[in-house]
């Protein structure tokens, strides 16, 4: 509880005196609101503003998902490479795509193609 003295019982000492340590109080009250203005808006600015908290936690998501593509498409590129590899020096391989895409056979082999069905075709005779 704050006691008040009366003013008609100080002198003009005491009056300044008074006054004195009511400003101090008004400017330790408004620097200290200042400086949790500035405190709130620094936060602020580190966690929404440019390259703040935000933008890290995207730009570490966008990194991780590339480093995810980026080792399906190495791991896809040594399959191609392991492929071509075979094209070029194993005779099974060579064979084997001669027969499947050129549709290439042996002297005195028959091949059989069977026509695919389309899917609309198929549909219709089902019902």
């Amino acid at each position: 509880m704050l006691l008040r003295p009366k003013i008609g019982l100080l002198n003009k000492g005491e009056m300044q005196k008074l006054i004195q340590s009511g400003r101090e109080r008004l400017y330790g009250r408004l620097a200290t609101a200042g400086i949790f203005l500035l405190v709130c808006l620094l936060g602020y600015h580190v966690i929404f503003g440019a390259n703040g908290l935000k933008d890290y936690q995207q730009k570490r998501h966008e990194s991780t998902e590339l480093d995810r593509q980026i080792k399906a498409l190495q791991q896809q590129n040594a399959g191609m490479e392991q492929e071509i590899k075979g094209l070029k020096s194993d005779p099974k391989t060579i064979e084997k795509e001669a027969r499947e895409r050129l549709r290439y056979a042996r002297p005195g082999e028959v091949i059989y193609t069977i026509p695919s069905v389309p899917a609309s075709t198929a549909s219709q005779d089902k019902k």
